[in-house]
Formats: structure tokens, sequence, C-alpha cells
């Protein structure tokens, strides 16, 4: 299945990573992908009252900062946390984050 290109995480740095987290729409993607299932890129399935542009730059920024892959299966576009490699690489971050 083909996908977007992602960053290797051994050459992401964590500063990257908090400043892709910054956005609290995006803090609030990350929570939603930790839930360890593939989602679809549909406006619909996020429920943020924001435009598609929007929404694409948050995913590319995600993906850009090594947060996120983004595999192609025709015209659908899944995305999925790199949690495992983020655990990895950042012990504990994503864990953290995920604490109210």
């Amino acid at each position: 299945m083909p996908e977007y290109p992602t960053p290797d995480l051994a050459e992401v740095e964590l500063v990257d990573v908090l400043r892709a987290l910054a956005d609290p729409i995006r803090l609030q993607m990350l929570r939603v992908l930790a839930d360890g299932v593939p989602h679809s890129k549909s406006p619909a399935e996020w429920g943020f009252d924001v435009q598609k542009s929007t929404m694409s730059h948050h995913f590319r920024t995600m993906r850009e900062a090594g947060l996120t892959e983004t595999r192609i299966d025709g015209r659908t576009h899944t995305i999925r946390l790199r949690r495992s490699e983020l655990d990895e690489r950042f012990p504990g971050l994503v864990a953290s984050l995920l604490t109210d």
C-alpha cells in the first residue's frame, strides 16, 4: 500500500514533535489516534469545525513531524499514530500527553 513520505524517527528532534503538538487541534488529533485504529481523513470522522484545507494542514504537520503515517488505498487515505516508534524514540511522551 503506498504512503506519503514520513521521516525516519531517528532523525526527528523532540522540539519538532512538541512544536507540532503545540496546536490544540493537533493535540486532540493525537488523542483520537492513540486508540491504535487507523482513521480516515474524512472531516466528518474528526468532528472539528474547520475547513478541509485546514485539516489537511494539520495532517501534513503531524506527518512531517514524524507523529503519523498516512497510507493510500485508492481514494481512501488512512492515518495512524506511530505509537510504538514514538514510545521507543521518546519514552513516556505520548502517555504523558494522553493524561488529563
